[in-house]
């Protein structure tokens, strides 16, 4: 009998995530025994500091690999040797596949983020203007989504975030990839004013969450002509998306990249195709 494949999701105030149900119910279908833990380190006690002992235990127990999430997606990745272009690009990891004694492979750590918020856009977003967009966040998931929105043809981006030395690193990096774009470092006080020029607002940030409430975006300054994008997706319905469906914007909550991420990490893990709409379906049984 084949040994059940481990995996599981590293981070913080995760224990309300989709990913294991999202995961379990793909592998069911396809007769695959697999088990998807949450390591989440706020319920554990665990500090920041411990997050290379943790990856090293997971490893040591016979884990296929790990999805990694805030606050870790950066830290993560100054942890591996072994990257793939896309997470190099990004300089942020949500999926380590550990060593493979068998075949003598080395950890590696990948970005499916980017591939999850490419599709959702292009889904959710269909012919919605991308030329100028404000993004709010500039974190592991941030780098995702801006090198997302450029690959899909945004002309400009400003990026706002707490940490504007953040902000200033990812926006050189992008600017590396793609001279050719206006790519920009807001401040809070003229916010207002980028949203005025903008087509589109992404949140980028763990602001909205079930246990981050609260908003990035001011609500009166979102016009009725925007589209809204949010990355959270535990709630669907966050503040942001609330005040932007009030304005009749276009939106797209968290869900399609949630489940684009997860399908890809499905097939890193196990070396099996994913079906990315029973995996949706999977995860709207789930959220109802």
């Amino acid at each position: 009998m084949t040994a059940p494949v481990r995996v599981g999701l590293v981070g913080r105030e995760i224990l309300a995530s989709r990913s294991p149900w999202m995961h379990e119910q793909e592998a069911r279908a396809q007769g695959l025994a697999l088990g998807y833990e949450l390591v989440d380190f706020t319920a554990r006690g665990l500090g920041d500091a411990e997050l290379p002992r943790v990856l090293d235990a997971l490893e040591a127990e016979g884990f296929a690999g790990v999805n990694v999430t805030y606050p870790f997606k950066q830290r993560a990745f100054a942890l591996l040797g072994q990257l793939t272009p896309e997470a190099k690009r990004i300089g942020a990891v949500n999926t380590i596949r550990f060593r493979d004694r068998d075949s003598g492979s080395e950890r590696q750590g990948f970005n499916t983020d980017i591939r999850g918020f490419t599709d959702a856009v292009r889904a959710g977003l269909a012919g919605a203007s991308l030329d100028s967009v404000v993004q709010v966040g500039a974190g592991g998931g941030g780098s995702a989504t801006a090198f997302a929105l450029l690959g899909l043809g945004t002309r400009r981006l400003t990026l706002f975030d707490a940490s504007v030395p953040s902000a200033s690193a990812l926006a050189q990096r992008l600017g590396l990839a793609y001279p050719d774009r206006e790519i920009a470092v807001g401040s809070e006080a003229d916010l207002a004013a980028t949203l005025h020029a903008a087509s589109g607002i992404v949140n980028a940030t763990p602001l909205g969450m079930a246990k981050s409430p609260g908003t990035p975006v001011p609500g009166e300054l979102i016009e009725p002509r925007h589209w809204v994008a949010d990355i959270v997706y535990f709630p669907l319905e966050t503040q942001l998306l609330r005040d932007a469906a009030a304005k009749g914007c276009r939106t797209l909550d968290g869900s399609a990249m949630a489940v684009g991420q997860a399908a890809a990490a499905f097939e890193i893990f196990t070396g099996r195709a994913a079906d990315r709409e029973r995996m949706l379906a999977s995860f709207r049984a789930f959220s109802r």
